[in-house]
């Protein structure tokens, strides 16, 4: 699961949009909202890097918000 929450904050602290990443991501608004409802669940590794890279995140937090749920 990725931590939707932080992504959210993130998009917001970097004055970006749900719209731009979307363009970015090749998709439509609507899947996007929906990909955060189900949480993130269904991110691809390609988008969260593409989402990374657009909201300039650092390796840090772009694994706080994609990956550290993982680890035990």
């Amino acid at each position: 699961m990725v931590n939707v929450d932080k992504l959210k904050g993130k998009i917001v602290e970097k004055r970006s949009s749900v719209e731009e990443l979307s363009k970015v991501l090749g998709m439509d608004r609507s899947t996007l909202y929906r990909r955060f409802s189900n949480d993130g669940s269904e991110f691809t590794i390609r988008e969260a890097d593409l989402i990374a890279k657009a909201l300039k995140l650092s390796g840090e937090e772009a694994y706080a918000i994609f990956f550290a749920q993982y680890v035990a």
